[in-house]
This record gives structure tokens, sequence and C-alpha cells, in this order.
């Protein structure tokens, strides 16, 4: 199409070229939707998973009465709450920006995201490589932490279900080397027979095997379990009776293996699952800073016409 186009003020007539007309409009469009959307969309998602997190973390701190009790700050990296606490926090603060500054058209709260996005990658490259570096020194801050947990087993019921959770359901392990090492809870040293302690020389529950067709849980199966000599008794079936019979040593009925090999048993035997994982992890994050990118590219390029 070719031509003019009359355009005019008040006692004033001239002529626009249509192709002038077309470059305005041109000039005058959106930044784009599918891409302004998207994000927001995505980190609509993020920002109330972190604020799920966040609020988790803080009603634990709050049971435990953390908050008037500073004390109990002292092992404060190991505490699940604080960690669920930290990591609601920044899940929220990527939600926040990514939301708003895709939904505002914001380049600075865009540029943060992508920022936080690209800080994170490179902590999770950097973790990664010093994972397979450092072994031996990954290995001792694991047995560090572990002990952690076994010396403050009954005192934060956090940790308590944490340790409880890795031993039963996770690894099916014991320990750190094995379930000797519950000497180091208070509560379960063998001295501590002289004070009353009925869990003295045993094993948390977590530490027991599950019985077949077990329903209901058995918390004391622990007890008394490393004490030299130990008999366990249980019920045994033949023809029609039921009998009372000591079998077998009460080590039989617990997981002997420790949570450290265990765990390098477990990271072995599900390394494709695990680098799988992290590889979607970080193409996610790094569609997450070019979309971030692009969009605040638009953003400017629009900004630059209005002038």
């Amino acid at each position: 199409m070719t031509g003019d186009v009359t355009a005019g003020v008040p006692g004033v007539a001239f002529k626009m070229p249509v192709q002038a007309v077309r470059k305005y409009r041109r000039d005058t469009s959106e930044v784009s939707c599918c891409l302004k959307y998207l994000i927001f969309g995505f980190n609509v998602l993020f920002w109330m998973l972190g604020l799920c997190i966040l609020a988790v973390g803080i009603w634990a701190w709050s049971e435990k009465d953390t908050f008037n009790n500073l004390g109990r700050l002292a092992n404060v990296a190991l505490d699940p709450a604080f960690v669920l606490i930290c990591a609601g926090t920044l899940t929220f603060i990527i939600g926040f920006t990514g939301c708003v500054g895709a939904l505002r058209e914001n380049t600075c709260l865009l540029a943060a995201y992508a920022m936080i996005l690209t800080i994170i990658l490179l902590l999770e490259m950097t973790a990664g490589i010093m994972g397979f570096i450092f072994k031996d020194w990954i290995k001792l801050q694991a047995t560090g932490g572990f002990q952690a947990f076994i010396i403050h087993y009954r005192e934060d019921p956090d940790q308590q279900n944490l340790i409880d959770w890795i031993q039963e359901d996770w690894l099916q392990c014991c320990g750190i080397e094995g379930p000797k090492d519950w000497d180091k809870n208070n509560y379960f040293n063998c001295s501590s027979r002289d004070v009353g302690s009925r869990e003295a020389c045993g094993v948390p529950f977590s530490c027991c095997k599950r019985k077949p067709n077990e329903i209901i849980k058995n918390k004391q199966c622990g007890y008394d379990v490393r004490k030299p000599g130990y008999v366990s008794n249980f019920y045994i079936f033949a023809d029609g009776w039921t009998n009372l019979s000591p079998t077998q040593s009460g080590e039989h009925n617990i997981f002997e293996r420790g949570c450290l090999r265990a765990g390098e048993e477990w990271v072995e035997a599900n390394l494709a699952s695990v680098a799988g994982v992290a590889v979607g992890l970080a193409i996610t994050q790094i569609l997450g800073i070019c979309f971030a990118q692009n969009l605040r590219a638009d953003i400017f390029a629009q900004k630059a016409k209005w002038h």
C-alpha cells in the first residue's frame, strides 16, 4: 500500500507517508507478553513455595521456644528449622524479584533475580567440583555433623526426627560407623545405667530392622541391645503353638552398618539420578537467567524508543 495519510492540527493540514505511520505503530509495540507472563507465572509458584517453607520453619522454631532460649543457637547450623527458614527466605526472595520484576517490568528487580540465580548456579557448580576433589574433607564434615546429631539427639525434636528418618527410612543404618557410636549420647551410653537411664547400652528405635508385617513400630526395640551377652526374646510359631524363645543376639535385630558407609553406597547406586537432577536444575536456572535478561533487553529497547 502506498500513498499519503492526511493529519493535522487546528488550522494546519499536512500529509504523513503511510510508511511513517507503520513505523510509528511498530515503535510503540510492547514487550513480549509470552516471555513476561512465563517468568511471572513460574515465579508466583516459587514465591508461594518460599512463603510456605518460611512459615513452617518459623513455626518449628516457635514450638521449640528457640526465640526465648537463645542458648540453643549454639548449634543453629544443624537445626532443621533454621535450614527451612534460610531456604524459605531465599526461595521467597527469588520468587518475589522474578514475579514482581516481570509483572511491573522493573529492570532492577529482574537484574537482581538474574544475579541471584547466577550466584546460586556458580555455588552449585563449585560445590559439585569440590565434592569430587575433596571427598575426604566432605566425609569429615559429614561425620562431624552426624556426631553432633547423635550428641543432641534428645535435646532437639527436629534433629531427632531427622536422624530417625535417615537411619530407618532412607539409609537403613545405625550410627556413624556402627551402633557403638551411640555411646556418644548421654542417654544411650552404657555408663548411664548408674543414673537410671533405661536406654543405656541401647540404640534408638530407628536402628531396629522392621519385622515382616509389622504395623506398629516397637519404640523399645533398641533397649539393651549393646549389652554384653544380650539375647533378644521374640515369639516364634511352630505346630500351632506360640513359644517365647531366646534365639539370637540383639545386634542382629538392628542395622549394623554405619550411616557414613550407607551414604556412600547410596550415592554410588544413585549417581546417575543425582547427576540428572543436578543437570535439570542447572538448565532451569540458566533458562531463568536468559529469560530475565531478554525481558530486560526488551524493556530497555522500548524505553529508548520513548525518548
